[in-house]
């Protein structure tokens, strides 16, 4: 165990910060997901849908500063790709 009060703080703040990135993680992937298993079903009304709902949800992530502008861009862009592909 830690001996420092900063240093008890610091393995607070990074258990709060582990459990908070965990769930964007999780949300970001299973965002993707659903895209995809609609683009692999071949349903383009599904895919237009679970896309538009990624796009929103990636950007509002930018705008939390859990992902970066450019990475969001990419993720968009791959997705946009396959549902234009259907």
């Amino acid at each position: 165990m830690a001996n420092h009060k900063s240093s008890i703080k610091r393995i607070r703040q990074t258990l709060v910060r582990t459990e908070r990135n965990r769930f964007y993680r999780t949300r970001l992937k299973n965002i993707v997901k659903a895209v995809s298993s609609a683009v692999e079903a071949g349903n383009k009304e599904e895919a237009q849908a679970a896309f538009k709902v990624a796009n929103q949800q990636i950007h509002k992530f930018v705008s939390k500063g859990i992902l970066k502008k450019e990475t969001a861009a990419r993720k968009v862009s791959r997705l946009h790709k396959t549902v234009n592909a259907i």
